[in-house]
């Protein structure tokens, strides 16, 4: 690990991005995103959408006599062109994402490398209905960002199935756990690695909605494990999750003219079993928890500080950039069960400022950190922290039409082993957008 004195020059380093741009220079959109899913293995976003308030009375046959069905088609076409000076894994070439620096050294061969990327293009539908039941919404919307067994590919992607009517939702969504609205301005797609970030399929009540909001939600489950330096043990081969309940999430958020301030909770139970027939049980379970404290907050017009603090354990699936959410130790004195699963406690902060100069040109910056507290069985080359930081400048020189710079910075340390490293990428986008609304009130 590294000492004191090298923390403190990575801290200065972030700061020093932070007010770079904030010295020099001449709105806005939000980049995005993360996967993840399965057995001990879980999938991901930034800006949900907004649903119109419709206050006609509705029919007996649950249809607004004086409203009508309102239907959005949108989507945005986007080229990036960047160049990074270290070795990142190839299929993450156009993002920053700590969890995906090299572990040691030449991992992923030369750095210094540039990319083109059409994959943030985006097309989506949402729908509105006024009924006697209250606002049905809904939305359909994927990406061409492939994840999982298409990672690094520009393919198909979906973000968003979902559906609501009044107080009730459901469908793959913003998990009710993560604030889509802390996510900067950015250009850069992944975003910041400290931030809870995940799209999950899910069911939610929602008793109170609007600038002030209470969100309840049962969401599919999922973790990930990690067997360390017991991975060449055979008898773990037999070892399978097993996930008997939902995760349950909540928020409450209060909002104002001011912004708003964010608590979000998430509780979930994580177990595996040992299906073998050997002298060994390695069978075991672990509570999943996590806090997640987030906020917008108003300075005058042209500012908005985005702000957002998350500790837990066993929740990693529900971050932006990280690893596992299970990791192994040693169980002395257990003949039976030598060895055990326990939840990997993390800590996850950012801070960033988005500041309009005019209607033609913003920008963004700040930075955001990201901590595990490793196992003692995790490997010396395990992810342990991460740091992210980008400033940017973005222009809208017509309606729809956005180009921009960015400078991105990203840190990958190890476990135990001493190896950090650091990426610097520069990045330009191009993005048009478009939307066309059918329907609506009469």
């Amino acid at each position: 690990m590294r000492n004191n004195e090298q923390k403190i020059m990575s801290a200065a380093g972030c700061a020093a991005i932070v007010l770079a741009l904030l010295l020099a220079a001449p709105t806005g959109w939000a980049a995005e995103e993360v996967p993840k899913l399965s057995a001990i293995e879980a999938e991901e976003d930034a800006s949900p959408g907004v649903s119109s308030e419709h206050e006609d009375e509705a029919d007996a046959d649950g249809v607004d006599e004086q409203g009508k069905m309102a239907l959005e088609l949108y989507g945005f076409a986007m080229t990036d062109v960047g160049y990074y000076t270290t070795q990142i894994d190839p299929d993450w070439f156009d993002v920053v994402r700590p969890t995906k620096l090299p572990a040691y050294e030449n991992e992923f061969g030369a750095g210094g490398n540039s990319y083109f990327s059409v994959r943030q293009t985006r097309f989506g539908v949402k729908s509105w209905l006024p009924t006697k039941w209250g606002e049905a919404f809904g939305i359909f919307e994927f990406e061409l960002f492939g994840v999982g067994v298409d990672a690094g590919q520009t393919t198909f992607r979906l973000r968003h199935a979902y559906l609501e009517l009044g107080q009730f939702g459901a469908g793959q969504y913003w998990s009710v756990f993560m604030d889509a609205d802390v996510f900067p301005n950015s250009l850069e797609y992944w975003g910041p690695s400290g931030m809870v970030f995940f799209r999950n399929v899910q069911v939610r009540w929602m008793p109170i909605k609007g600038e002030t909001r209470l969100t309840f939600s049962l969401e599919r489950p999922g973790a990930s494990g990690d067997q360390g330096n017991y991975d060449d043990y055979v008898e773990l081969d037999d070892v399978r999750s097993h996930f008997p309940y939902p995760d349950f999430a909540a928020e409450y958020r209060l909002g104002g003219d001011w912004g708003y301030v964010e608590l979000a909770g998430i509780l979930r139970y994580i177990e595996w079993q040992d299906l073998g027939t050997d002298e060994y049980d390695l069978s075991g379970s672990a509570t999943g928890w996590g806090l997640n404290l987030s906020s917008n907050i108003k300075l005058g017009e042209s500012n908005t500080l985005r702000l957002q603090v998350v500790y837990g354990e066993g929740v990693e699936n529900y971050m932006n950039d990280a690893t596992v959410d299970i990791g192994i130790e040693p169980n002395p004195g257990n003949p039976v069960s030598p060895i055990k699963g326990v939840a990997i406690p993390l800590l996850g902060t950012l801070a960033f400022l988005d500041h309009n100069w005019s209607d033609k040109w913003s920008t963004s910056v700040g930075f955001s950190t990201f901590d595990m507290d490793n196992t003692s069985g995790q490997r010396p080359d395990a992810f342990a922290s991460g740091r992210y930081a980008l400033v940017n400048l973005l222009h809208y020189p017509i309606p729809n039409m956005m180009v921009g710079a960015e400078l991105q910075y990203g840190y990958r340390e190890n476990f135990s082993d001493g190896w950090s490293v650091d990426d610097w990428k520069v990045q330009f986008s191009f993005r048009y957008k478009f939307s066309h609304t059918l329907g609506g009130k009469s």
